[in-house]
């Protein structure tokens, strides 16, 4: 099994630097905040790096005062400026965090608004092939990596590099340039250790991601399938798959923890030689009379406030090119264009008649396998055409065409000759009602299932419309009747009663087009029967396509489509069909024969 299987990037990719660059308009929003948030940093940093100073004159007043006269006003006011300048230090930078807190809150609030409103904007092909629990992780994990770019880039790194030539100034002025020299070598040696070893051990992490995305995707899946899970008895079988993606996860995890070891100990063991150069040197100049005891004192603790951050550095400069790995892949995904798009400038859809058009259609979900060849009809307005044929003839591609899931490959569909690929999909959409064959709910109440057809519909319109469907009976007999959870994708409904709920959403929704896509197929003869009758009654002002593959459901309709292998095979009424004594005929005999022996049975 590959390790990065379920990974657009390979372990050793290299991220790309200019992702922090794609940044910037989020900081723009708030150009007052992040300007007062860099005051707040410099100010936290001059507050810092004086900090030693005081504390070099301290000692030195004290030491010089064992040999002749001490003012005790004077290291008191000393010591308070010491103490006002460290909180100085920690009050200027939490008001630098608390100011630019909004910044970086709502860079993640658009951030996820964005990246939601771009996965619906994808086309169905996308989200067929998706693996949701591994989605869910790489948008969690980036979101939450922008919120780190932001806030550590701009407030750890610039930071960090302005005190190291803040300290280094301070240094050069007041002694001489070989403690600058210590110091940026040290620096130097440091950084390029923690760079080299973070790029070795970044495949760890992305290796790391990978798997935890495989066992992510691998869990909800099999949460999913529940039923499937119980009905094989493959609850060890999932467990065992489940397992076999965690060991995977727990090998990248302690790989990523060892290295992590190594890094972190060869930048102490960096830090420590330079702290010991640095002070073997301050101990001589003292000894020597170069330099006073306050001068020694003010050096060591510039080193300890200098290495105390730059270690910070390493951590940070870790997590960076962490984050990075994660928002180069949301950005990857919000960079991946959808594949319906609407024309420039689209027009809205404008329905008059309600005419629909199926002018010569080819259509190919893969180029090697044709799907629809031909294919050519029109339904005039107010008019129901059923279409019927064996399974994988093409008839529900007709209906994913017909609401733009796909763009045909050759020929138009229209709407009172508006070709639907020139008009926006929003207006497009608006006036198409589904009734899908797989009725997929939402885990919330039935009411607000039922609302969403149309959410600004009063409580009357949503009663109303389940009436219609025959489901008033049904809630009435619950407990808690509307406000009954129909748990997670609608399992606690049975099959007919998720059908009644979204042929309930669609005449709320009250669209001129419909589409009727197996609509009763779920359904018992009896509710099949009322069910129809509702369905009847609405498509006689309307334009209706009706996909089944139940004869017995169509014969009221206007013209009946036969398909066969993705061609139109036959057409006519069903007296007209019957009378042809050909394929329709055939299959109306083989469930006439099917039926009976059910009713047998």
């Amino acid at each position: 099994m590959r390790a990065y299987a379920d990974s657009d990037y390979p372990a050793n990719h290299k991220p790309n630097w200019k992702v922090i660059a794609g940044l910037w308009p989020y900081l723009t929003e708030f150009r007052g905040r992040v300007a007062l948030s860099i005051s707040f940093l410099v100010l936290a940093k001059l507050a810092t790096v004086a900090t030693p100073v005081a504390l070099k004159y301290i000692v030195d007043y004290l030491d010089q005062g064992r040999e002749g006269e001490l003012l005790l006003w004077i290291p008191v006011v000393l010591v308070v400026a010491y103490g006002t300048l460290r909180f100085g230090s920690t009050l200027f930078g939490e008001l630098r965090d608390a100011v630019f807190a909004r910044v970086a809150e709502r860079a993640m609030r658009r951030v996820s608004l964005r990246v939601f409103r771009h996965l619906h904007e994808r086309e169905l092909a996308f989200h067929l092939d998706r693996k949701t629990g591994g989605l869910a992780r790489d948008i969690e994990r980036g979101t939450t990596g922008i919120s780190f770019l932001l806030r550590f880039t701009l407030f750890n790194i610039v930071p960090t590099l302005l005190e190291i030539l803040m300290v280094a100034g301070i240094l050069f002025v007041a002694f001489n340039a070989s403690y600058v020299l210590a110091i940026l070598i040290s620096v130097v040696v440091y950084v390029v250790f923690s760079i080299k070893v973070t790029e070795w051990r970044t495949k760890f992490v992305r290796e790391a991601n990978a798997r935890d995305n495989q066992s992510n995707s691998r869990a909800i899946d099999s949460l999913l399938n529940y039923e499937t899970v119980k009905y094989f008895n493959n609850e060890t079988f999932e467990a065992d798959l489940y397992d076999e993606n965690l060991e995977g996860w727990e090998k990248a995890r302690l790989k990523n923890r060892l290295s992590l070891a190594a890094l972190n100990s060869g930048q102490a063991l960096i830090i420590g030689l330079a702290m010991i150069t640095m002070m073997l040197m301050a101990v001589r100049e003292v000894a020597s009379g170069a330099i006073t005891l306050g001068d020694f004192t003010m050096i060591n603790a510039y080193l300890l406030q200098l290495f105390i951050p730059l270690n910070a550095l390493g951590f940070v400069y870790r997590e960076i090119r962490q984050s990075l790995v994660n928002v180069e892949r949301l950005f990857g995904l919000l960079g991946e264009a959808p594949a319906i798009k609407d024309a420039p400038e689209a027009p809205a859809l404008t329905v008059d008649k309600g005419e629909i058009g199926f002018h010569n259609v080819h259509f190919a979900y893969r180029a090697d396998r044709p799907i629809l060849q031909d294919v050519d009809f029109t339904i005039p307005a107010g008019h129901t055409l059923a279409v019927v044929g064996a399974s994988g003839a093409g008839k529900s591609t007709l209906a994913r065409l017909l609401f733009r899931f796909f763009d045909v490959n050759k020929g138009s569909i229209t709407i009172d000759g508006q070709d639907i690929r020139e008009v926006s999909q929003n207006s497009l959409r608006s006036v198409i009602g589904v009734v899908p064959q797989d009725t997929v709910l939402f885990n919330d109440t039935l009411y607000r299932n039922l609302a969403y057809g149309r959410p600004e519909a009063t409580e009357a319109e949503v009663h109303h419309a389940a009436q219609q469907a025959h489901l008033d009976d049904f809630i009435r007999s619950l407990p808690e009747g509307y406000d009954t959870k129909v748990g997670e994708r609608g399992l606690k409904l049975s099959g007919g009663e998720k059908q009644r709920v979204a042929i309930a959403r669609v005449l709320l929704k009250n669209p001129p087009l419909l589409i009727l896509d197996e609509a009763t197929s779920s359904l018992d003869s009896i509710s099949e029967q009322a069910i129809l009758e509702a369905l009847n009654e609405v498509s006689r002002q309307r334009t209706t396509l009706v996909i089944a593959h139940r004869l017995s459901t169509v014969r009221d309709a206007d013209k009946i489509l036969v398909m066969d292998q993705g061609r139109i095979v036959e057409s006519g009424s069903h007296n007209e069909l019957l009378a042809q004594n050909g394929y329709y005929a055939r299959l109306w005999l083989q469930q006439q024969h099917s039926d009976e022996e059910e009713e047998r049975v």
